[in-house]
């Protein structure tokens, strides 16, 4: 008889400082009752999350292990072991889904590879919700994470990813680092064409939530100061 093995939850957490029960289901806090190991991006963001749920839930009892971008892939099989062994885990972004735009997508690559069961729970997505509130084409969109930071190479791919949303009519997604926000912004409006729809959210589903979708030519009359706020932008060059 081959032993049972535990199961992955995929557990979201808020996207910023926030009442977590005003964006996350029960299940999240169900889910959090009934683990003690996780495998999480940033352990202190994930105790203090863990804590805002489940408040008296033992510190001490939780078994976590840390995977981010200078983590091995090595270290994968070790950390997913648990699960091997029958004992259920959680998996935790530092916000947001985890798994999407995210390192854990290696985790759960892996489980799905040893039979592992992946639940995946709700919770909110700042690519997703950007997409709802921008008004641009949820029928065909594309993520593409960060873009160069070098200046022309930067200039090289708006250009690119402006010409296929228009070929393609697929809206194109990018994310900033949040200290560079502001200059990325500039970046933006410099490079893209006038008629070009640009959508900038941040602080998604937080109190000093801004969204907003204009053409190019109507965000060089606006000023705004999004430095060090986590920000979703889309372009969309309309057919």
């Amino acid at each position: 008889m081959k032993p049972v093995k535990g199961k992955l939850y995929l557990i979201p957490i808020t996207l910023g400082e926030c009442n977590p029960t005003d964006v996350l289901p029960h299940t999240i806090e169900r889910a959090i009752d009934q683990l003690d190991h996780y495998i999480v991006e940033n352990e202190k963001t994930a105790r203090r999350f863990i804590k805002s749920i489940h408040p008296t839930k033992p510190q001490p009892s939780l078994q976590l292990s840390t995977l981010n971008k200078h983590t091995d892939a090595s270290d994968h099989s070790k950390m997913i072991q648990p699960c091997l062994d029958g004992i259920n885990m959680g998996l935790m972004s530092e916000a947001g889904c985890p798994g999407v735009a995210d390192p854990g997508a290696a985790i759960v690559k892996l489980a799905h590879e040893k039979g592992i069961q992946v639940i995946p729970l709700v919770g909110p997505s700042s690519i997703l919700l950007a997409m709802m509130a921008s008004g641009m084409n949820g029928q065909s969109f594309a993520f593409n994470g960060y873009l160069p930071i070098d200046k022309n190479d930067k200039k090289v791919a708006l250009k690119n990813f402006e010409k296929l949303s228009f070929e393609k009519n697929q809206s194109q997604l990018f994310i900033e680092t949040p200290y560079r926000n502001n200059k990325f912004i500039e970046d933006l409006i410099q490079t893209l064409q006038p008629s070009t729809h640009l959508c900038i959210a941040a602080d998604i589903t937080l109190d000093t939530e801004y969204i907003k979708t204009m053409r190019v030519s109507e965000w060089k009359k606006e000023k705004i100061d999004l430095q060090n706020r986590p920000a979703i932008y889309i372009i969309h060059k309309m057919q």
